[in-house]
């Protein structure tokens, strides 16, 4: 059922007078006709589920995407053609993403080779490096352009091993998503490879932009103090430490949370990120928007 506003209702009112007063059946229908069309045209009809509440959706979630997961194990069986359904050994859950390398390649996979030496120096090897993600991208899950360099160690065993970070939201992604690993050989061989890397990460920074924290950091800091930390111990027991005295929040800033809530889900929060000195935990992650703490580590 429509309702039209009270400027239609006087505009169709008037319309009537005058095709009333000027003894014309037919206009008196066309006036009456064309009103009505306007007032279904501008009044939209209710929502069968009712008003949603303000706001956007939230969390954000991301969900297991059967096409995207048949890409990667395609993806695959291009550097193994002889591995079966990859699925459950070698991909991730939800993001589909490559978790681990076989250890018994029936061929050797090998980072692109730049430059004219034997073994390539730092420059030539971060190059490789680059030219190696922009290949695998289906099986890394994530635009090249969105991924930092954060640590190249030298192992004490001789291999290398590159690490990055994901960075595709306004604000820094926490838990344990947006992760690269590489390991590999001064040779070029590569020995494993792991990404916690978010796909599809441009429309959920889209839908994430829409969102907005309804405290500020210093309400926040405040009512920390007042209710305390409940976390989970190394036993995986629950516990509840009331801030004291003595323990110092450092800093706080908004990041984004990948929170996992079943085997083919993720959730995406806007939290809070508060670093503690003289705490049983160094960080905790309070919700933005629903005020709660969802983690801590």
């Amino acid at each position: 059922m429509y309702r039209i506003s009270r400027p239609i209702c006087a505009g169709l009112c008037g319309m009537i007078k005058f095709a009333t007063k000027s003894c014309q059946p037919k206009l008196f229908l066309i006036f009456v006709t064309a009103g009505a069309m306007s007032a279904c045209a501008i009044m939209k009809p209710a929502e069968v589920s009712g008003p949603r509440a303000g706001g956007p959706p939230y969390p954000v979630i991301l969900t297991e995407q059967s096409q995207r997961r048949e890409s990667s194990v395609i993806a695959f069986k291009r550097i193994n053609p002889h591995e079966g359904d990859p699925s459950a050994a070698y991909l991730q859950p939800v993001t589909a993403t490559v978790k681990s390398l076989p250890g018994n390649l029936a061929t050797p996979l090998y980072l692109p080779k730049i430059g004219s030496g034997t073994e390539m120096n730092e420059e030539e090897t971060r190059e490789s490096l680059r030219r190696f993600i922009s290949d695998w991208r289906t099986l890394i899950g994530a635009d090249p352009a969105t991924l930092s360099l954060v640590e190249r160690i030298d192992q004490k065993d001789g291999t290398k091993v590159a690490k990055y970070e994901q960075r595709p939201f306004r604000y820094p992604l926490r838990g344990d998503y947006g992760k690269l690993e590489i390991h590999f050989t001064p040779d070029r061989r590569l020995l494993d490879v792991s990404s916690s890397c978010i796909p599809d990460a441009e429309r959920l920074q889209a839908a994430l932009a829409a969102v907005v924290p309804h405290a500020n950091s210093e309400d926040m800091i405040t009512r920390l103090r007042a209710k305390g930390i409940t976390y989970t111990d190394s036993a995986g027991k629950q516990q509840h430490y009331q801030l004291s005295a003595n323990s110092e929040i450092t800093t706080s800033e908004l990041v984004i949370y990948a929170l996992p809530t079943g085997a083919n889900t993720l959730e995406f929060h806007l939290a809070w990120e508060v670093a503690l000195k003289n705490a049983p935990v160094s960080y905790v992650y309070i919700d933005a928007i629903e005020d709660e703490i969802i983690a801590t580590r």
